[in-house]
This record gives C-alpha cells, structure tokens and sequence, in this order.
C-alpha cells in the first residue's frame, strides 16, 4: 500500500495558464487552470517517486518548506 505524504504547491498565473511549483521537491509543472495545474503538480510528483532512486529522492525533499510574505521598500 502507498504512503501518502503533504507537500506545498505555489501555483502562480502566468500569461498563457498556470504554472505549478512544489518547491519542496524542485518540480513544476503547469495547466490551463489552477485545478489543471494542480493535478499535472501531483502527477508530476507522483512520477518523480515512482521513477526517481532512494538516493535522488533523498537529496531533492525538503522536509521544511516555509511560505510567507515578505514587506518590502521599493523604488
């Protein structure tokens, strides 16, 4: 049976769709909408375990992730 395991995802518009990050992981992915970003994310992701070494996968997961905003003085 598969584990499940929670990561972060940024999903940002850009001009021609959405683009998907999971930052805790290094991979993107994109969609016409946010839903359809999100899913090719998790597929994206879900491909990386299924075909990346115990070695490769150790190295790009982030087990700490932090999102926040930042205040910042401009021009």
């Amino acid at each position: 049976m598969k584990k499940q395991r929670v990561f972060t995802a940024i999903i940002e518009n850009e001009e021609e769709g959405y683009t998907a990050l999971c930052p805790g992981l290094d991979i993107v992915s994109q969609g016409d909408s946010v839903e359809q970003a999100r899913k090719n994310l998790i597929e994206a992701i879900e491909l990386f375990f299924e075909t990346a070494s115990e070695t490769e996968i150790q190295e790009r997961v982030h087990d700490e992730v932090f999102v926040t905003r930042l205040e910042v003085k401009v021009g």
